[in-house]
């Protein structure tokens, strides 16, 4: 056996929480999702098909993520297009939820929040057609030299597109020469 059998997804996450309502409530609102099953202890939320996306366990007393220790750095949410990741990032923005962190990765262009225990979440829009120039990018110095990204403005990305701009056009990083993980805002 060279190698253990795939899975066919990731199906969900599931998130302990010391303020259930202040997270149940948080992510309704930020994935458009709806509880499937929810009452005093336990909440499992979806907002597609598949039956729960998140589940939320209350454990009264939990401290909230300690952001500088090991473990999960944050989750991510895919869009299909670049307007549909701005739209959303709209919609958040009009129900006072905005970005903590917003880079174009080379490979992604990526929004970065925080719900109330202090979890990032990642949504993402891919910048190239396919995998395959995906991982040739990733393959190549420019992303060698700077596999964070470049900053980028969520109000100047809207109004490239407003102009007629292509998201192809916007979704190319700029070089900005060396860059590397003690830029992130949270390292």
């Amino acid at each position: 056996m060279s190698k253990v059998l795939s899975p066919k997804y990731m199906a969900h996450i599931v998130l302990k929480t010391p303020d259930l309502k202040a997270m149940s409530s948080f992510y309704k609102t930020f994935l458009g999702a709806h509880a499937n099953w929810e009452n005093e202890q336990l909440a499992f939320l979806t907002y597609d098909d598949e039956h729960h996306r998140i589940a939320l366990i209350e454990i009264p007393g939990l401290p909230t993520n300690a952001q500088k220790s090991a473990g999960l750095d944050h989750i991510a949410f895919a869009y299909g297009t670049l307007d549909d990741l701005l739209t959303a990032y709209k919609q958040r923005k009009a129900l006072g939820i905005l970005p903590v962190w917003s880079v174009n990765h080379g490979p992604t262009m990526s929004l970065y929040y925080q719900d109330p225990d202090g979890n990032r979440i990642e949504t993402q829009v891919d910048n190239f057609e396919t995998v395959e120039e995906t991982n040739a990018f990733m393959a190549g110095q420019e992303f060698l030299k700077n596999p964070i990204g470049v900053d980028v403005d969520p109000e100047e990305l809207i109004r490239k597109l407003e102009e007629g701009v292509p998201g192809s056009e916007i979704r190319k990083r700029p070089d900005v020469g060396v860059r590397g993980p003690e830029s992130v805002p949270w390292y």
